[in-house]
Protein backbone atom coordinates (compact mmCIF):
# COMPACT_ATOMS: atom_id res chain seq x y z
CA UNK A 1 0.00 0.00 0.00
CA UNK A 2 1.62 3.20 -1.44
CA UNK A 3 0.26 4.95 1.67
CA UNK A 4 1.79 2.89 4.18
CA UNK A 5 5.52 2.69 2.06
CA UNK A 6 5.12 6.64 2.34
CA UNK A 7 4.35 6.95 6.04
CA UNK A 8 6.82 4.15 6.57
CA UNK A 9 9.79 6.90 6.01
CA UNK A 10 9.46 8.59 9.23
CA UNK A 11 10.87 6.96 12.11
CA UNK A 12 9.24 6.65 15.01
CA UNK A 13 10.22 5.46 18.92
CA UNK A 14 8.49 2.48 20.44
CA UNK A 15 6.51 2.21 23.38
CA UNK A 16 4.92 -0.54 25.29
CA UNK A 17 1.72 0.00 26.96
CA UNK A 18 0.67 -1.71 30.25
CA UNK A 19 -1.17 -2.10 33.12
CA UNK A 20 -2.92 -4.03 35.82
CA UNK A 21 -5.66 -5.57 33.80
CA UNK A 22 -8.72 -5.56 36.64
CA UNK A 23 -10.56 -8.67 35.13
CA UNK A 24 -7.61 -11.15 36.14
CA UNK A 25 -5.19 -9.10 38.17
CA UNK A 26 -2.18 -9.49 36.23
CA UNK A 27 -0.09 -7.65 33.84
CA UNK A 28 -1.44 -7.04 30.22
CA UNK A 29 0.29 -4.90 27.47
CA UNK A 30 0.68 -3.38 24.06
CA UNK A 31 3.16 -2.17 21.72
CA UNK A 32 2.79 0.90 19.72
CA UNK A 33 4.83 3.01 17.45
CA UNK A 34 2.46 6.34 17.42
CA UNK A 35 3.29 8.09 20.88
CA UNK A 36 3.77 11.53 21.05
CA UNK A 37 3.67 14.10 24.15
CA UNK A 38 0.48 16.54 23.47
CA UNK A 39 0.67 19.61 25.99
CA UNK A 40 3.09 20.40 29.09
CA UNK A 41 0.31 22.45 31.06
CA UNK A 42 -1.45 20.14 31.74
CA UNK A 43 0.99 17.05 31.08
CA UNK A 44 -0.63 15.26 28.44
CA UNK A 45 0.73 12.23 26.03
CA UNK A 46 -1.07 10.56 23.15
CA UNK A 47 -1.00 7.20 21.71
CA UNK A 48 -2.83 4.92 18.84
CA UNK A 49 -4.33 1.44 19.56
CA UNK A 50 -6.04 -0.35 16.78
CA UNK A 51 -9.83 -1.01 16.69
CA UNK A 52 -9.17 -4.75 16.42
CA UNK A 53 -6.58 -4.64 19.74
CA UNK A 54 -8.04 -7.45 22.22
CA UNK A 55 -6.02 -6.19 24.73
CA UNK A 56 -6.64 -2.33 25.02
CA UNK A 57 -9.81 -2.61 26.59
CA UNK A 58 -8.29 -4.85 29.08
CA UNK A 59 -5.97 -1.99 29.53
CA UNK A 60 -8.44 0.99 29.09
CA UNK A 61 -10.38 -0.47 31.99
CA UNK A 62 -7.49 0.17 34.81
CA UNK A 63 -7.47 3.31 36.73
CA UNK A 64 -3.57 4.10 35.11
CA UNK A 65 -1.89 2.40 32.27
CA UNK A 66 2.15 2.72 31.77
CA UNK A 67 3.76 4.04 28.86
CA UNK A 68 7.08 2.16 28.40
CA UNK A 69 9.90 4.09 26.20
CA UNK A 70 10.96 0.70 24.47
CA UNK A 71 14.78 0.69 24.30
CA UNK A 72 16.61 -1.03 21.82
CA UNK A 73 17.39 -4.42 23.29
CA UNK A 74 14.06 -4.74 23.73
CA UNK A 75 13.28 -5.73 20.45
CA UNK A 76 11.97 -9.18 21.90
CA UNK A 77 9.57 -7.30 24.08
CA UNK A 78 8.05 -5.51 21.53
CA UNK A 79 7.85 -8.40 19.58
CA UNK A 80 5.96 -10.41 22.03
CA UNK A 81 3.49 -7.71 23.26
CA UNK A 82 2.83 -7.02 19.72
CA UNK A 83 1.54 -10.43 19.32
CA UNK A 84 -1.80 -12.08 19.80
CA UNK A 85 -2.86 -14.38 22.51
CA UNK A 86 -0.23 -16.27 25.50
CA UNK A 87 0.78 -15.16 28.54
CA UNK A 88 2.80 -12.11 26.82
CA UNK A 89 4.41 -11.20 30.48
CA UNK A 90 5.82 -14.43 31.21
CA UNK A 91 9.25 -14.01 32.11
CA UNK A 92 9.56 -10.29 31.70
CA UNK A 93 10.98 -8.25 34.48
CA UNK A 94 8.77 -5.33 35.81
CA UNK A 95 8.97 -3.24 38.64
CA UNK A 96 5.12 -1.23 39.83
CA UNK A 97 4.80 2.47 39.31
CA UNK A 98 3.97 4.25 41.84
CA UNK A 99 -0.03 3.47 40.63
CA UNK A 100 1.31 -0.26 40.26
CA UNK A 101 1.47 -0.35 36.73
CA UNK A 102 4.62 -2.50 35.00
CA UNK A 103 7.63 -0.52 33.87
CA UNK A 104 9.36 -2.89 32.51
CA UNK A 105 12.93 -3.39 32.98
CA UNK A 106 15.65 -1.88 30.34
CA UNK A 107 12.91 0.89 29.51
CA UNK A 108 14.32 4.07 28.63
CA UNK A 109 11.76 6.21 30.67
CA UNK A 110 8.06 5.28 31.70
CA UNK A 111 4.92 7.84 32.13
CA UNK A 112 2.20 6.73 34.33
CA UNK A 113 -1.12 8.40 33.12
CA UNK A 114 -5.49 7.67 33.11
CA UNK A 115 -7.02 7.94 29.42
CA UNK A 116 -8.65 11.97 29.46
CA UNK A 117 -10.23 11.25 26.39
CA UNK A 118 -10.48 8.92 23.11
CA UNK A 119 -11.29 9.99 19.17
CA UNK A 120 -12.46 7.30 16.64
CA UNK A 121 -9.82 7.94 13.67
CA UNK A 122 -10.08 5.71 10.46
CA UNK A 123 -9.03 2.14 12.13
CA UNK A 124 -7.41 3.44 15.13
CA UNK A 125 -8.56 5.32 17.84
CA UNK A 126 -6.44 8.07 19.70
CA UNK A 127 -5.98 8.11 23.29
CA UNK A 128 -5.11 11.95 24.93
CA UNK A 129 -3.86 10.47 28.58
CA UNK A 130 -2.80 12.50 31.70
CA UNK A 131 0.58 11.87 32.92
CA UNK A 132 0.56 11.61 36.59
CA UNK A 133 4.14 10.22 37.28
CA UNK A 134 6.96 9.69 34.82
CA UNK A 135 10.33 9.27 34.87
CA UNK A 136 13.74 8.50 33.38
CA UNK A 137 14.87 4.59 33.55
CA UNK A 138 17.73 3.43 31.77
CA UNK A 139 20.38 4.91 29.83
CA UNK A 140 21.03 3.27 26.29
CA UNK A 141 19.42 3.72 22.46
CA UNK A 142 16.03 3.31 21.91
CA UNK A 143 14.25 1.10 19.76
CA UNK A 144 12.98 2.63 16.46
CA UNK A 145 10.56 1.56 13.69
CA UNK A 146 11.66 2.51 10.06
CA UNK A 147 10.13 1.31 6.47
CA UNK A 148 8.56 -1.70 8.20
CA UNK A 149 11.83 -2.79 10.43
CA UNK A 150 13.05 -2.14 13.76
CA UNK A 151 16.36 -0.50 14.69
CA UNK A 152 18.87 1.78 16.13
CA UNK A 153 21.12 5.15 16.05
CA UNK A 154 24.15 4.40 13.87
CA UNK A 155 26.41 7.62 14.19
Amino acid sequence: MRFRSVLGRFATGVVAITAIAPDSGRPAGLAANSFTSVSLDPPLVAFCVAHTSTTWPRLRSADRQCVNILSRPQLDVCVRLAAKGGDKFADLEWTPSPGGGPVLKEALAWIECSVESEYVAGDHTIVVARAHHLDKHHETDPLLFYKGEYGSFDG
